[in-house]
């Protein structure tokens, strides 16, 4: 069976299931039994980075909860404000523009007995060194990222044609110094025609301020190119 092509959004689901998600008053929950949830995602060909932050009683897939005074959460300063949806449950979120978001940023978490739990992070999208021709030769190349980090780094490489029967690629692998290598293993699963590539990278970090129970930050950036393989 052919492989389903992975879009960027799909390794950012928040909720597996169809069932509504739990939300609780956080005014009354133990703070060290509270799981920080972090996400940042954003795409290339999209014009925003989000940033979901979700606290939870009863593990990463807890209850989700609303925070009450003195409880509050603040990006780089600025007070997010509470929401909900039927499948994530409650949250904090703030939407900006990539190029306004590249850098350093801090989460400032205040708990409810007047604790702040700070995180710090990085916001890094990479892009293409050198863009790919409409049309190549099905030999092997490599492909060069921009701005990405020197040490080898994982990130997932999909390649999809448009063959029903073909085994596709949909690899992890460790870039270095942005290098792609794309081998003679990964063309032998495709054939000649149009292409559909996504190189994504999906970062997740233990938090270093969280409560007893812990927490992580999922940060999640991708691209996505489209050409043709020929003779």
């Amino acid at each position: 069976m052919r492989a389903l092509v992975i879009c960027f959004v799909s390794s950012l689901v928040l909720v597996s299931c169809l069932n509504k998600a739990e939300i609780g008053e956080g005014k009354d929950v133990n703070p060290e039994s509270i799981f920080y949830d972090y996400r940042i995602w954003a795409e290339e060909e999209s014009p925003n980075v989000t940033v979901m932050l979700q606290y939870r009683f009863g593990g990463e897939e807890g209850t989700t909860l609303v925070l009450e005074e003195p409880s509050k959460v603040s990006l780089d300063g600025m007070p997010l404000r509470f929401d909900s949806a039927k499948l994530t449950g409650a949250f904090y979120e703030h939407v900006r523009p990539i190029e306004d978001f590249v850098g350093r940023h801090t989460i400032e978490f205040t708990d409810n007995k007047a604790k702040i739990h700070e995180e710090t992070f990085q916001f890094l999208p990479f892009s293409l060194k050198e863009e790919i021709p409409e049309t190549i030769k099905m030999q092997p190349f490599s492909i060069n990222l921009k701005d990405f980090p020197a040490e080898p780094t994982k990130i997932r490489l999909v390649m999809i044609d448009t063959a029903f029967d073909s085994p596709d690629v949909n690899e992890e692998m460790m870039v270095r110094n942005g290098l792609i290598p794309v081998s003679q293993k990964f063309l032998s699963r495709l054939v000649e025609g149009p292409i559909t590539m996504e190189i994504y990278r999906e970062e997740e970090k233990p938090l270093k301020n969280a409560s007893e129970e812990g927490g992580r930050l999922l940060m999640t950036y991708g691209l996505r190119r489209q050409f043709a393989f020929a003779e």
